[in-house]
């Protein structure tokens, strides 16, 4: 068995949770979320904790997935999953305007990114961009989108980055 799919998943007490079949339902103060398990892994709630569990050799990884899969459906619909970005350079600059995100990254137009559904986009400054979400991989897949837009280069450091991320520069070519 995995080592991952061994540690139960706590279950916060403003959270419900109904197990049927291959469905595991998700219910929380920001939302609801499912998932599908596969068939041969079998997962069941005792005091406030869900076990994982397979018999089959071939599906113990996909034990440790499932298991990973559910906790972070867990912590978004009773948290939320929070991705920030930060824009650095001249002039660069954001604003959140209804469904589109404005993005002035030094192209000769400014360029708009649709908010996906069940995506807050906050902009509390022009350089900076808050993205929140009960979906985790949705959130990472918008805040990598929108980083995608101007990626930071490594001469300058400018562009957009994760607020954490730290870029090494490069030195400039010698004369």
């Amino acid at each position: 068995m995995s080592k991952i799919a061994r540690k139960p998943v706590e279950i916060p007490e403003n959270t419900k949770i109904s197990i049927n079949n291959n469905e595991i339902l998700v219910e929380g103060p920001l939302g609801k979320m499912s998932f599908i398990k596969q068939d041969g892994i079998s997962v069941s709630e005792n005091e406030r904790c869900l076990n994982i569990k397979t018999e089959d050799s071939n599906l113990i990884a996909m034990s440790g997935t499932t298991r990973a899969i559910i906790s972070n459906i867990i912590f978004g619909v009773s948290k939320g999953w929070k991705k920030s970005l930060k824009l650095i350079g001249v002039g660069y600059r954001a604003n959140s305007q209804g469904s589109n995100l404005e993005l002035v990254v030094g192209y000769s137009h400014p360029v708009k990114y649709p908010i996906p559904e069940g995506i807050k986009i906050e902009t509390p400054s022009q350089t900076e961009i808050i993205i929140t979400g009960i979906d985790k991989q949705k959130v990472g897949q918008v805040a990598s989108d929108i980083r995608s837009v101007r990626p930071p280069e490594p001469y300058k450091g400018k562009g957009i980055r994760y607020s954490d991320e730290h870029v090494v520069k490069k030195e400039a070519k010698k004369k």
